[in-house]
């Protein structure tokens, strides 16, 4: 069957047309805006509202070749091998979790409150390095470091950092396994470790399933809170005396991590719902 993708209209019809029975209309329409966007980068935003915008055999022959990617179950981003998170371009890949609305929410909360900060924070398993950026970006004069267990995800993040013009310091360490020493004092802890029980996989959408790296994801059901007890222990050694931690986490163990936080003796703790009204956010103060 012949294609004929000529103009930016054309795109929506097509994918509309390839992705009807896959993919929610909203979502193929959010697919049209996004692939639009990357295929003309550079160009000022008036050619998005002009419909009748040719494309060359090159950005035609890229629709065709996203969408049939996007048929097999690749998420978008994956097969663009890039996506937005707070403002800032992040490249991903297979071996980084690919950069969550709900991960913005943590972002904003620890801008919003730490408004003239100057001090250091860290961000623990860093992944595509996509905090540790934003946080660079939006609180100028602070220190921040990002570490993550594979060596990978820290080049990933270092390109990454380049590409957004970002200060940040990024080293390869185990959060299960790590020696304090490596790094100094800092002032706020942040994390989005794995927090997914095994238990839940069957809840989850297949191509998050079949593409995202599953260490990032899950953990086991009779231990979901192994890495934030890590973190904590780590933080004994390095969080400074009212210091922060800022955890992403399990809408459904909102509890047991702020009983986890009471016992490490943490005070001022607080879950935020995330936009979806889920318990998404705990924050704590490190009373030394």
């Amino acid at each position: 069957m012949s294609v004929n993708i000529q103009t930016i209209k054309d795109i929506r019809f097509y994918l509309t047309g390839e992705l009807a029975d896959i993919y929610p209309e909203t979502e193929v329409s959010a697919f049209a805006n996004i692939i639009i966007k990357t295929l003309f980068k550079g160009f000022k935003l008036h050619v998005f509202a002009l419909p009748e915008t040719r494309l060359t055999q090159k950005q035609t022959n890229q629709v065709i070749s996203i969408c049939r990617e996007l048929k097999n179950g690749k998420p978008l981003q994956y097969v663009l091998g890039e996506t937005s998170f707070y403002n800032c371009t992040i490249k991903v890949n297979s071996g980084t979790l690919i950069p969550r609305p709900e991960t913005e929410e943590l972002v904003e909360l620890i801008i919003r409150e730490n408004k003239g900060f100057r001090g250091s924070i860290l961000d623990v398993g860093t992944g595509s390095g996509c905090i540790a950026i934003a946080l660079a970006i939006n609180l100028p004069g602070t220190k921040i470091s990002g570490i993550d267990i594979s060596e990978g995800a820290i080049a990933l993040a270092r390109e990454n950092a380049a590409l957004n013009n970002a200060t940040v310091s990024f080293l390869r360490a185990d959060m299960m396994d790590f020696d304090a020493t490596q790094l100094r004092s800092t002032d706020i802890i942040v994390s989005n470790p794995p927090y997914v029980r095994e238990s839940e996989k069957k809840l989850m959408a297949a191509n998050v399933i079949d593409f995202e790296p599953h260490s990032a994801l899950f953990v086991p059901d009779s231990d979901p809170l192994k890495y934030y007890r890590s973190i904590l222990n780590l933080a004994n050694d390095i969080l400074a005396v009212d210091g922060k931690v800022y955890f992403e986490i399990n809408e459904a163990l909102g509890k047991e991590m702020n009983d986890l936080l009471e016992k490490y003796g943490y005070s001022d703790i607080k879950i935020t719902r995330d936009l979806n009204g889920r318990d998404r956010i705990i924050k704590g103060t490190h009373n030394g």
